[in-house]
């Protein structure tokens, strides 16, 4: 049995779902703030409910909808920029962070299919 709180990969998308909510503090576009924060935290989510799911392969199901989110929110991350809610460094920092973190659900994906 897992936890999943002891996955590397839920805590480093714990740490970026905070650093996505404080990009968007003040952020006056309600619709935009609430999707992007919402598909930060299914990232998260997804990978928690994955691992309690019951097995491997369920598990796997989750970890590709977390590693769509992932594609919203890096999407999002450009719209983000592209309206001037934040600086292109920091847009660029959070894709460099958003793509390690894809990278270590796939790896977790991989890891599980041949377990």
């Amino acid at each position: 049995m897992r936890k999943f709180e002891d996955l590397r990969v839920w805590q480093d998308a714990r740490v970026f779902v905070v650093e996505i909510y404080s990009l968007t503090r003040d952020l006056k576009d309600w619709e935009f703030k609430d999707q992007l924060q919402r598909a930060a935290v299914s990232i998260m989510n997804n990978i928690a409910e994955g691992s309690d799911a019951g097995g491997d392969g369920i598990f796997v199901r989750y970890l590709h909808i977390s590693l769509g989110s992932c594609s919203e929110v890096k999407s999002m991350l450009y719209l983000c920029e592209d309206l001037h809610y934040c600086s292109p460094e920091r847009a660029n920092e959070l894709r460099i962070k958003l793509k390690q973190i894809s990278s270590s659900v796939n790896k977790l994906i991989n890891y599980l299919k041949t377990e």
